[in-house]
Formats: C-alpha cells, structure tokens, sequence
C-alpha cells in the first residue's frame, strides 16, 4: 500500500509541477495539461527546457492530393497519389458530418482550448493505473498536430518519431497545439482535421470518403452515413466496412449513441439510423491510381518517367516522385484519342495477344513532335502473355524494350544524305544482284572503317541493273544503296540520323549509331518512336522536333509550372527534305514496295525495312499530318526468324516490311486521317532534281592511277572496285565508273573506278540498264545541270 500512495503523490506531484513550468513559461492556453500517465520522475527543469527549446509555430505539410494525367482533349488516362485524397471547406461538409465526428472525438472541442484538460487528466490517471496506455485523452486539435507531423515525415525515422509514446513527443504536440489554437478558429481546424484524416480504404478526407463508401458528396451526407465515417478515425483500418461489416456497423452505433446522448439527435433519429444498412457495396466507388489501371498504360508509364526526369519537380527521383502523387497537378499530354483509337484498333486486327512475336507502332505529328498515340499487341501486365516492357520506346526509361534493329528504312537517311550532298535523284549506279564488298573501307566521321573478311551482300528484290536512286528506293536495291553510301561518306548519313533524332535505344547515354559498312541496310537499335519522329521531319520539310509528351502542367491551384514545350530545329534544308519526300512518295506509288499500303487523296511516303534472318520487319511512313512505324519482332531471347512463328494467331510463312509490318502502319494511319485535310508535299525545286553536280573529266582507257590522279585534281576522291569487268578497253585500263561521266558528280565526292579485262562486251562508262521499276514521272531527261556547267548533255568517255 504504501508503495501505490507513493506512487499516487509522485502523480500528483508531477502534474502540479509540469503545469506550474507550462503556465510559466506561457504554454499553457486555456486548461493545458499533460496528457500522459507515467510523468513521475519527469523534472522541472527537463520540462521547462524541452518546452522552450519547441517552436511556437506548427509547419505542416501541403494536403496530399491525387494528381491527374490528361489526354490532349482533357479525358483522364490516369490518377496519380499516395493518398486518395479532395479537400473541401467546412461549408461544404453536411453539419451532421460536423457534429458526428465533433461527438464521438471531443464533444468538448468548441469549449476548451488546445485540449481538454478534464478529458486528459482523467485519461492520465486511468493510464498510471494501470501501468499503460488505456485511454486516450487528446482533443481534435491534437490529432490535427499529430497527423499533421505524420504527414510532414518523409523517412521511416520520421514517421517514428512522429508517432512514438514518449513525453517528448506529447509534450511538443501540445506546444504545437497551442500554436494552432492561436493561429486558426475552432472551425478552421475542424476543417482542416476533416481533411486530413484517414478514412480507410485508401479514402483520406471526408470527400473522398463520401463518394467511396457511398456515392455521394460530403455535403449530402445522411446521419448514418456521417456516424460511420466519424466512427472510422479512431482506427481507419479496424473498422473499415469493406475489410468487417459487422465492426463498422457497431462503431457507427456507438458514434450514433454518443451523438443521442449528448442530445446532438433524437432517441428516434439514432434509433432509424441504427436500422440502416452500413453500406451499399453497389455504391462504393474505387478511385484508379498509377498508370496500371490506365487505359493507355504504356504511353502513361512513358509519361511519368518524363515527369520524374524534369528537375523542376523535385531534387531527387524520390522527391519528385512524391511531388508528382501529393501536389495534385494537372498533367496534360499529346495523346489524341482518336488517334490512339486508330492505332490500337489497327493492332487488335493485325495481331493477337498470344503471338509469338510482338507488333508496336507509335505516331508522330509533324512540325510539333506531339506524340498522338503508342500502340502494341502485348497488353499491360504480369501474366501470361502480357508484359512491362514498352515495345516502343527506349531503354534508358525503365520499362522501355530498347528497340530493334532497323533494317532498309535507314536507306531514307542514305537518301538524305545524297540529296544534301547534291547527287541527282536521277543518279545512277550499276547494282547487280550481288555485289563483292569483302574488306571495303567506307569513309566514317572518325576516318574509315572495313567491312568484314568476306561480305557479299545482296538484293532481296529482282530489281538490278543501271539503276537511279528513285529505282533503287522504289525496290530497297540493297547494293544501290551500299554503294550510295561509299559514295556519300558515312558520316554524312550519321550525322543526319543524328539530327533527326536517331541513336542507340539501348544506350543510357543516347550514343550515335555505329558506322558501319552495312548502315545503310539497318544498324544499332531503334525504335518506333524514334523512327516515326525522324520520318516526320522529312514530313515538316526538315523541321525536327523533339519528341513531346507532355504538353502543360498546372499546379493544384490551376498555375502554370514551367516545363520543357515544344522544341524544334531546321536540322536539314527544306529543299534536302523535300527531295527525300519526292523519293520516298514513289516508294507508295504502284510497283513500289509500299505500293499496296497507299490510301486516301494525301501524298504520302514510307519505306519498308528488314533486318537479318527476317527477325524484324519494319514499316516507316507518313503524310504531311502524321507519321508513324511500325514493327513486327521476336522479341524473345535468342531471336529467331519471323516466319514461323505466329501474327494474328497464324503461323508466318514470309515476314517483310511491307507485308507484315506495312498493313498495321496501313491500317493505324487510315483511321488517324480520316477527316484531316488533305496534303500533299512541296514539289523539290529544280536544283534538287537534277543535283548539284560537276562534269567529270574523260578517264576511260586510263590506267588506274593516271585516271586517279586526274579525278583527285578535278576535286573527287577516288576508289577502284575490286576484280575487272567486261571492256572493250584495255585489259588493266579504266572501262567505266559510277557515277557515270554523262552524269557528272557532286564536287568533293567519290568516283569508282572500274577495271577492264579486255574481252570486249559492254560500252564504256554505260553499265547495263535493266531497270526492274517503272521510271517515276516529272524527271528531266536532260542529264545533271549546275550553273558552273550549264552544258546539258556532257557524254563522251
């Protein structure tokens, strides 16, 4: 006994000396006291410092509030939060809601201070007792602090300390609490409490918890609907209906006894509201959160990791990440529904979800570089046939595939490149089906580089012979554009790629695509998005533009946040892009191998694109208003050729660019047009028809290094082909070159040279035309012209 009266004054003791120390030293507001047993032994001198060292003013935390991604026409494609979460004012709070939660939390809340000093003092008594914590004592202000804090805590160790039992942490909450009640009106942290509690269920705040459980706002909330939500604060996950219905309705009955006990509703309105239903299941409403319960899933996930790359959101990843889900911005985008309709539609036709390969096609908006819509067969998700890789984006971005090989669609870069340089678009080259380039040496932007020990590549289509670069790009003449390229130099079509956004989708760093001897024919990795926006600026007459996503964002209070917009360059001359959209609109002409994928009045152009082994197939094309690629792939370590394996559920028995991956990109860009304008491209002037070239001087019959020493001092570089050819010129003298002398040559570019056998055949300096393609309208016949060499005709050997 006389241990327990001891340890009954110390009690006593304690409580008159903390509230003489907080009365001193001016915390104590309107019946402060401690709220918690177990005081004995807590010193003056301890107390007073530890209350001098607080702040006066509590600093919370904006309202975590969900934040919303929009589609270009404002529909939502997702929400984004860690907390369910719609502030409301008081005013828009029933006053049922008001006095429920007011009843059931601190009846007295309206009449003491910063909290209520018989409630704690009796809870303080209850606990020393007992030894324990048994019965808490804090008013709503204090809860307010308390989350508040909780709010505020962005590492475990602050979540810790905001919640730990200890005298210190009570001790500074009603310091706090102190301040509050200085700061705002009773109704103001009522408010303020409201919207900050956890409702359960992933509900915070009593709007959001009023269109979850029941469908309805927190101004129309009816008695019992308002006894439940009050009743679920004191423990959000114990007594939310959804996990017990039998708990929650037993808590709403004592919130529903207290408020008739304390004369808040009559003994027949508890009695009535007792008899209602918890709740309606058919009513509660789940709020979607993260870009897995989007519609548009990848293109959703793509955004974000834009957002969580933009500084202006935060200092760290994790900063920003919690930014992007508590600030309640609206996140605008490019993706334009009726787009992304058409591109998604165009896939579930052409592919099923259970193929052994993978389709992707993403579409592109000339002159602006807005994305309008990402599309692929392999839906969102965990399970079988489902995946988290986005098939049309790069690596560097966390769910990005990291794209495929390209294939013959980087034969339009080639083009590019040639065009800039000033070869005709007539210029002709002889390409027979196989051509010898076995340790060739290309000129790169670094000095060479040599094809492998034996490399004899060859046409995938019957078009060979003396053809121009509008034959060869018709039929993708694969040594056309081999040759083509030694001509132009590598480093002109890398450099062109470059700028039009192209480079290593499996590099973190954006490294440049090799520059290999086989570029041309495909290098390194891509992918749709990459491609359909290089294409796109050939479609804007040169005019690149960066890849754009997000088109505003705007804070929770409807300000603008400035983030990168749109941004576009002239990466090459109109004149370059509107030769390359001359060339490649034959390509779609018929007898081309887009041909069968032309539409509509719109001129268009594309290109196809097959890697080796048929292990992807590409198709890249566009009008004036959209561009898009598509790609059919394994995408399956080890990869395997397409044919044979499945598309739209059948076993493939060919696999091309036009065949396969032509009729999505058909397809997909048939819907997105429909109802846009009609374009159609700018003529290229005359000087880009015919070139901006020089005559070459006459070296048929020449030996070799005469013949190069006179086409080094005209200003052409010069190579010999390997092995000789058919001529009627001496064995061992020049027969012929390409370009052709009748031709002529862009100043500073190479001429092969050609070596005779000497038995006889073919004409010199004419290889053999046998063209597979029909010759394109609207060429001049007159050969070259360049104002420095206005003789139309040139001729001779």
């Amino acid at each position: 006994m006389r241990v327990r009266e001891k340890g009954d004054r110390g009690v006593v003791q304690s409580v008159v000396l903390f509230l003489g120390v907080s009365v001193l030293s001016g915390a104590l507001a309107a019946g402060l006291a401690i709220p918690f047993a177990g005081l004995a032994g807590y010193g003056t001198e301890k107390t007073n410092q530890t209350l001098q060292d607080l702040p006066q003013e509590l600093k919370t935390a904006p309202l975590a509030v969900k934040s919303k991604i929009l589609a270009a026409d404002g529909s939502l494609i997702a929400n984004l939060y860690e907390q369910n979460r719609v502030p409301v004012t008081l005013a828009q709070i029933n006053p049922i809601m008001r006095k429920a939660i007011v009843a059931i939390e601190d009846d007295r809340f309206y009449e003491h201070g910063a909290l209520d000093a018989k409630g704690t003092l009796r809870a303080m008594l209850r606990n020393q007792s007992q030894g324990s914590v048994q019965q808490g004592g804090s008013s709503i202000t204090q809860q307010y602090v308390k989350l508040s804090l909780i709010e505020k805590a962005r590492t475990p160790e602050e979540v810790k300390a905001a919640t730990a039992e200890t005298y210190q942490r009570k001790i500074a909450e009603l310091r706090y609490a102190v301040a509050v009640e200085k700061e705002f009106t009773k109704d103001q942290i009522l408010e303020k409490y409201l919207n900050l509690a956890n409702f359960g269920d992933g509900a915070y705040g009593v709007e959001a918890a009023a269109r979850h459980y029941f469908s309805t706002t927190a101004a129309k909330l009816t008695l019992p609907q308002a006894a439940m939500l009050a009743g679920l604060v004191k423990n959000p996950s114990g007594y939310d209906p959804t996990n017990d219905m039998k708990r929650a309705k037993d808590r709403r009955d004592t919130v529903l006894g207290r408020m008739q006990e304390l004369n808040v509703i009559t003994a027949k309105q508890a009695n009535d509201a007792v008899k209602t239903p918890v709740l309606d299941p058919k009513k509660i409403q789940q709020v979607p959160n993260g870009c897995a319960n989007s519609n548009y899933p990848f293109y959703c996930e793509y955004v974000v990791s834009k957002l969580l790359d933009n500084p202006a959101f935060g200092k760290t990843a994790k900063d920003r990440e919690h930014y992007i889900k508590t600030a309640g911005i609206t996140v605008k985008t490019s993706l334009d529904t009726k787009t992304q309709a058409a591109a998604q539609a165009s896939i579930n036709q052409k592919t099923k979800p259970t193929d052994s390969s993978v389709a992707a096609i993403t579409i592109v908006q000339p002159g602006t570089g807005l994305v309008k819509a990402m599309a692929q067969s392999k839906p969102y998700g965990n399970n079988k046939n489902e995946t988290a890789y986005n098939y049309n984006v790069e690596k560097s971005y966390a769910g990005g595939y990291g794209g495929f090989q390209n294939g013959s669609t980087m034969k339009a870069f080639t083009i590019a490149a040639a065009i800039q340089k000033g070869f005709p678009l007539n210029h002709r080259i002889n390409s027979p089906h196989t051509i010898d380039l076995t340790r060739v040496k290309y000129s790169t932007c670094s000095g060479t580089t040599q094809s492998y020990d034996s490399y004899t590549p060859s046409n995938s289509t019957a078009a060979q012979g003396d053809l121009t670069m509008i034959d060869a790009a018709r039929a993708s003449t694969n040594t056309y554009f081999l040759q083509l390229s030694k001509q132009t130099g590598l480093c002109p079509i890398a450099q062109i790629a470059g700028k039009l956004g192209m480079y290593d989708a499996q590099s973190a760093v954006k490294a440049p695509l090799d520059q290999v001897v086989s570029m041309t024919l495909g290098v390194g990795y891509v992918t749709p998005l990459m491609l359909s926006n290089a294409y796109a600026t050939f479609a804007a007459r040169g005019k690149y533009c960066t890849p754009q996503l997000i088109t505003s964002v705007t804070s929770n209070s409807g300000k603008p946040i400035t983030t990168p917009g749109i941004s576009c360059n002239q990466a090459i001359s109109p004149s370059v892009a509107d030769g390359v959209n001359y060339v490649l609109h034959q390509v779609m002409e018929p007898g081309g191998t887009g041909g069968k994928l032309k539409f509509g009045p719109s001129d268009l152009a594309g290109k196809t694109g097959t890697i080796t082994n048929n292990e992807a197939v590409w198709f890249a094309g566009y009008s004036s208003s959209l561009a898009a690629a598509s790609v059919v792939a394994d995408a399956t370590v080890p990869y395997d050729n397409l044919i044979g394996q499945t598309l739209d559920g059948k076993k493939m028995s060919d696999a091309s660019g036009s065949g396969t991956a032509g009729p999505i990109w058909q397809t997909a860009m048939k819907g997105a047009l429909k109802g846009l304008p009609t374009t159609h491209f700018a003529a290229p002037n005359d000087q880009t028809v015919r070139g901006n070239v020089k005559d070459l001087p006459s070296v048929a019959g020449l030996s070799p290094q005469d013949a190069t020493n006179t086409l080094q001092q005209a200003g052409f570089q010069v190579t010999i082909a390997p092995g000789q050819v058919d001529s009627q010129e001496s064995a061992g003298t020049v027969a012929y070159t390409s370009p052709r002398r009748s031709d002529g040559a862009p100043d500073g570019s190479l001429v092969t040279l050609y070596i005779s056998n000497g038995n006889g055949g073919q004409q010199t300096n004419n290889p053999p035309s046998n063209p597979a393609t029909n010759k394109p309208p609207n060429l001049p016949n007159c050969p070259p012209w360049n104002p420095k060499y206005p003789n139309c005709g040139g001729g001779g050997r």
